[in-house]
């Protein structure tokens, strides 16, 4: 490919204020976690979880990174950095709120389930039975963040990694790639020591355990930062995209054939392993972001970013549910949680059923979409920039998926 073309690849319509593809992706990463966090369907055979080592849980911390370079790095390029540093640490705090909120409105759902409807078996799941047996340490966990509900954790997680953002722009900006080894090295240390964050009053660390899963926000976070600029992070290679190509669709059928399941387990992993690699650079761990998991999430991110065709699709108009659902994903999140928590207190009454499961999902999508259509029409204008102020230039490219991922 000439190098005009890779240009191409990776830079958008000088004047674009917005990557159409961010917002689809963050957009289908949502839907993935609804779909996802009501549990026993068949519609959960056809999320992305079924198909490689990572899920959306990578893609949206990916894209929360991508996020956050892109809106907050211009603020940190000369001083005073204070009110960068102020409106990064605001958005932290509404993100504590919402958590809190969210998890709050759980646990009424299901203690009215359990009351009014005798519907008892979601007070045992998800974390929650150990309000039953230690009331005031489950009181004290809460808001200090150390007791975590089931399918809640990803939030606590995202708000811890926002209040470290500040000194990794202001140290990344002028030294991005000690800035990343060191990255790694926090990476590697927590997987290997497994260094966490606590959990009271339960033993045991977050589910998410932010010193492994800094690794894969911090990637993102210097992909938006370049995105900003109009540059990729990691630009267009044709070797790189065909091995990541290769690495994805052998990832793909390894998942999907038993057999090949079976021989990449026994015949490639646990002789790796008895050589006496760690487990986390070898097997599949969540909560220490696992290396499979991490290859296999930037190298799909970066396959996706590397296709024309794909900006071609976001800024299609089929495309425009999945953009108006990523265009509001605080609030879409927020409420897809609490919604999932009402279809899994209603799923414990009627059972497992596809036509009923069918019709939550299909209302609760319609809900969501309802609640992004609304956003969209309310929203506040935006006032005029004031002389001085940072305007959103040339581009968001999404080669920087991992080269500057969304």
């Amino acid at each position: 490919m000439s190098s005009a073309n890779a240009r191409m690849r990776n830079s958008p319509p000088v004047g674009s204020a917005r990557d159409q593809r961010l917002d689809m992706f963050r957009g289908l990463a949502l839907l993935m976690i609804f779909i996802d966090h009501a549990p026993g369907t068949l519609y959960e055979n056809w999320t992305s979880r079924n198909f490689g080592f990572s899920d959306a849980a990578e893609a949206f911390v990916l894209m929360s990174g991508i996020a956050a370079g892109i809106a907050y790095s211009p603020q940190f390029k000369a001083a005073p950095f204070w009110p960068g540093i102020a409106r990064i640490w605001a958005r932290a705090r509404t993100l504590y709120f919402v958590h809190m909120a969210t998890t709050m409105l759980a646990l009424g759902i299901f203690a009215a389930a359990a009351l009014w409807f005798n519907i008892t078996a979601p007070l045992h799941t998800n974390n929650m039975d150990v309000l039953f047996t230690k009331p005031l340490g489950v009181m004290i966990g809460l808001p200090l963040l150390t007791h975590q509900f089931g399918y809640f954790n990803i939030l606590p997680l995202y708000l811890s990694l926002l209040l470290v953002t500040p000194a990794v722009i202001l140290v990344g900006r002028r030294y991005p790639w000690p800035t990343l080894l060191a990255s790694v090295l926090l990476w590697m240390a927590a997987g290997e020591w497994r260094w966490n964050l606590p959990n009271y009053p339960n033993a045991g660390g977050w589910f998410f355990d932010p010193f492994s899963w800094q690794l894969i926000f911090v990637v993102g976070l210097f992909s938006g930062m370049h995105m900003r600029q109009g540059r990729a992070f990691v630009p267009y290679d044709r070797v790189l995209f065909w091995a990541a190509v290769a690495l994805v669709v052998a990832v793909g059928l390894w998942m999907k054939i038993d057999v090949l399941g079976a021989f990449g387990r026994d015949a490639l992993l646990a002789p790796i392993s008895h050589l006496g690699f760690p487990d986390y650079a070898v097997w599949f761990d969540k909560t220490y972001l696992a290396l499979p998991r991490l290859i296999h999430a930037l190298a799909l991110a970066y396959v996706l970013s590397s296709i024309p065709f794909v900006r071609t699709i976001a800024e299609s108009r089929y495309a425009t549910p999945l953009t108006l659902l990523g265009r509001h994903g605080l609030p879409v999140f927020a409420a897809g949680s609490v919604l999932d928590m009402l279809m899994q207190a209603i799923k414990s009454y009627l059972g497992e059923d596809p036509l009923s499961d069918g019709v939550l999902f299909a209302a609760g999508i319609l809900l969501l979409l309802g609640l992004s259509w609304v956003l969209d029409r309310t929203k506040p204008a935006k006032r005029p920039a004031a002389a001085g102020a940072i305007v959103v230039g040339p581009a968001l490219s999404t080669a920087d998926l991992v080269a500057s991922q969304p």
